[in-house]
């Protein structure tokens, strides 16, 4: 299979990462090795790149890609692990940390994964392989109230319950086993809408995400990644989604220090304690010549910190 993938606000995240050449820097994304090539291209030998993914076909493709490269450790694991993976790597502190949080290009593209509604695969959309939980579980077991409460949740669709109770009514007749099944499901309750997109976009966003609970650690790795940073090291973070970047802005403004006492107090009693300060007080967005030429990037936004 052909790894495509391109990748977004490339330039802007490595700016971002303020990179020393002497220093760790951790891509907690690292796909098709797009960003990583950039990291490593500007540390030296005496600096080091922890490569993180969950896809281990990501992994196999990126020590390929970097293979003229000797400072790199590849690691098979989420990125939500980062504390327990720095410290079995014996690293105490990173200069700088990257997460790109969209789903790449050929995952999206290569229809045994199960990810996209364009063409027909079997309901999979797993990041990792080895995990148990499949697309086809969640769409022919969770109950109608569950599948309802996703979708409207992780993809914010109006529909929810019809789409939910549709699925249901479907599997009662045959197990729902592939992804222009469940298309066909979804088009039965909703209608295609103007500007936004195919009518199947937000279910499936909504199923991915619960497939690999993208959403519930989040604000957490947020924090363990800031508090595995050396002082002025940054975090960059791009998000594709509303609920991806409240939970990042959310984060990244209880690290500042974000004062919880109720107004009108002479001083603060709560006992706020900064980790550092927010880099973006807006995220940063693609350009409109990258939108043009990278549709896939509309929808980013990026985020940066800095620990003191």
């Amino acid at each position: 299979m052909e790894f495509n993938h391109k990748s977004v606000m490339l330039k802007e995240c490595i700016e971002g990462l303020n990179i020393k050449p002497s220093g760790i820097y951790v891509d907690g994304t690292m796909g098709g090795a797009g960003h990583s090539k950039e990291i490593a291209n500007r540390i030296s030998e005496k600096g080091l790149l922890v490569g993180i993914d969950r896809d281990e076909e990501a992994i196999c493709v990126a020590k390929e890609r970097l293979k003229d490269f000797s400072n790199i450790k590849y690691i098979h694991d989420n990125h939500d692990n980062i504390n327990q993976i720095l410290e079995g790597l014996q690293i105490d502190g990173v200069d700088g940390i990257l997460l790109d949080l969209g789903v790449s290009s050929y995952q999206l593209d290569e229809r045994e994964r199960g990810f996209s509604y364009i063409g027909n695969g079997i309901l999979d959309m797993r990041m990792d392989k080895s995990q148990a939980l499949t697309a086809k579980d969640v769409v022919n077991k969770y109950s109608e109230e569950d599948l309802a409460k996703i979708i409207f949740e992780y993809g914010e669709e109006k529909f929810s319950r019809k789409i939910a109770k549709n699925i249901v009514e479907h599997r009662k007749i045959k197990e729902i086993e592939t992804t222009e099944e469940l298309v066909k499901i979804i088009e039965e309750k909703v209608q295609r809408r103007k500007g936004e997109g195919h009518p199947a976009k937000r279910t499936f966003q909504a199923i991915r995400i619960e497939v690999n609970n993208e959403i519930k650690p989040l604000y957490d790795t947020v924090m363990n990644s800031i508090d595995a940073l050396k002082p002025g090291g940054r975090l960059c973070i791009l998000t594709f989604h509303s609920l991806e970047d409240r939970a990042v802005k959310n984060a990244y403004i209880d690290a500042s220090g974000k004062c919880i006492c109720p107004p009108g107090l002479p001083y603060c009693v709560c006992g706020a304690i900064s980790k550092g300060k927010i880099i973006t007080k807006k995220p940063i967005l693609p350009t409109s010549r990258e939108i043009e030429e990278n549709s896939r990037s509309k929808s980013a936004k990026l985020r940066i910190f800095e620990k003191i």
